[in-house]
């Protein structure tokens, strides 16, 4: 674990170090892409330390969600946003008719980016993740879909062990904590999180939570980037002077 902190940490080092250095005239473009590291750098390492908080509050019994009504169709473009510019490119098929699900929004946000940010890490260029959208009686499911190399069926359970990584063989993806947390985070807001095998190739990773009851209204949250970059190409431009 060591390693995974001090990666981004010494990369963001290096970057601000440079800039500060008065050895070197920097141009432009390559004082940015210093100030790009930087930031990556520290984003990396923020996403492990709130990881390695709330997995130690998990353990501890001291993190609780707080399940509201919620429509998955507003959870997803959030996680979305998350990932930045890579989660431009997963496929969404969730039906904006599904029922509404109990859950803490908060926490589902951080399940589905960790979720998406697994099959992104691992899913051919050629092939995006997909997510769908289901209901089966009085449970709604999530399934995150991967194209990627899969998981043999046996060990399928053991990519939710703290400090598990995917394949054992990559110590450049982090410290494998996203699927511990993700897994524990699900069953605090009463659902469950399990693996399967993609039919042709992969990994699904179906998340089921419990439908609200009949007639709950949900909470609306935030527009998703997706949301907002639609609505922006569909407004009229009025003037020279209208921002964006």
């Amino acid at each position: 674990m060591g390693h995974d902190l001090r990666t981004p940490l010494a990369s963001a080092k290096a970057a601000v170090t440079s800039l500060r250095s008065n050895d070197i005239e920097w141009s432009a473009q390559d004082h940015a892409e210093l100030l790009l590291t930087a930031d990556e750098s520290l984003d990396r390492l923020a996403h492990l330390v709130d990881n390695l908080l709330d997995m130690s509050r998990l353990q501890a019994g001291a993190l609780s969600a707080v399940r509201r009504p919620i429509a998955l169709d507003e959870v997803v473009p959030l996680a979305l946003d998350d990932l930045g510019p890579a989660g431009s490119h997963v496929v969404i098929d969730v039906p904006d008719d599904l029922p509404v699900v109990l859950a803490d929004p908060g926490l589902l946000e951080r399940v589905i980016a960790n979720l998406l940010g697994n099959a992104i890490r691992y899913s051919p260029p050629d092939s995006p993740p997909r997510v769908t959208g289901s209901s089966l009686g009085d449970r709604v499911e999530l399934r995150v879909i991967d194209r990627g190399p899969g998981i043999p069926t046996a060990y399928l359970e053991r990519v939710f062990a703290p400090f598990q990584r995917l394949g054992d063989t990559d110590n450049t993806t982090g410290v494998g904590l996203g699927l511990a947390l993700s897994r524990g985070l699900t069953v605090a807001m009463g659902g469950t999180l399990n693996p399967e095998e993609t039919p042709g190739g992969g990994l699904t990773m179906v998340v089921s939570l419990n439908a609200a009851p009949q007639g709950a209204a949900a909470t609306r949250g935030e527009p998703g980037r997706r949301e907002r970059e639609g609505a922006n190409q569909e407004r009229p431009t009025t003037s020279g002077n209208e921002t964006t």
